[in-house]
């Protein structure tokens, strides 16, 4: 639902407000004591250091450099991966045939979050989200208990500009005005509420003159930007 007056920022700060925060270090002390009962569900996604499994010659380690469906011969669903190894050889394998390389087992972020909304969770569990959040820079887990959770393997840079913002324009929400967001002046539907009734009362007993119609506007409460929106100057 649309919120008035609300940039996309806006909109994505009170979108991440509404999820459940957990403080990582609780999710370190449970996988401890079932570790088998964590899976980290995060696609592998361009820019991935990988470990390739059986491949010809010395070198395993490589770089994903594209993803793409199957040919249309290849009757598997799983994306293509086209890996590039140190040693320049350039190979295409599914996802099956190599280990992303990461730095540690949960993100580096202090914080992980479960989404607070089920529309989102569905999203995220039957709608490809898990992709999608994989492409906006989150890693993702999965629980039997706690469900879907994920974090930001990253620190020291604004989280809503590089993850959160991306993350609400590929879910698809629409809470923000795009007035708001491309710096349109407009009255809101609460500042209209605040002048009705004084702009009632001053044309009631308005002479016609509109010198006076100005003043009389001016001294109930209309700014300049507002009486020229309104045409009536």
């Amino acid at each position: 639902m649309k919120r008035e007056g609300t940039t996309i920022r806006e909109a994505a700060e009170m979108w991440v407000h509404e999820m459940n925060a957990i403080p990582r270090r609780i999710i370190e002390k449970l996988m401890r004591v079932e570790p088998d009962k964590w899976t980290e569900v995060t696609a592998p996604i361009v820019g991935n250091e990988v470990c390739v499994h059986n491949v010809p010659g010395n070198e395993h380690m490589g770089q994903i450099i594209k993803a793409c469906p199957p040919s249309r011969k290849d009757k598997r669903n799983d994306l293509v991966y086209y890996i590039e190894l140190k040693d320049k050889n350039l190979i295409h394998v599914s996802a099956k045939c190599f280990e992303v390389e990461r730095n540690s087992k949960l993100p580096m972020w202090g914080t992980m979050w479960t989404f607070g909304n089920s529309a989102d969770y569905y999203w995220l569990k039957e709608l490809g989200g898990i992709r999608i959040m994989s492409e906006c820079g989150f890693r993702i887990y999965e629980n039997d208990e706690i469900g879907y959770f994920f974090g930001i393997d990253k620190a020291g840079y604004d989280f809503y500009e590089s993850h959160w913002v991306p993350l609400y324009k590929k879910r698809g929400l629409l809470w923000h005005d795009e007035r708001a967001e491309k710096r349109e002046f407009f009255i809101t539907e609460r500042r209209k509420a605040q002048l009705y009734k004084p702009m009632l009362n001053c044309l009631s007993g308005l002479m016609e003159n509109p010198e006076t119609l100005l003043t009389q506007l001016r001294r109930i409460g209309f700014t300049e930007q507002e009486l020229t929106f309104e045409g009536l100057k």
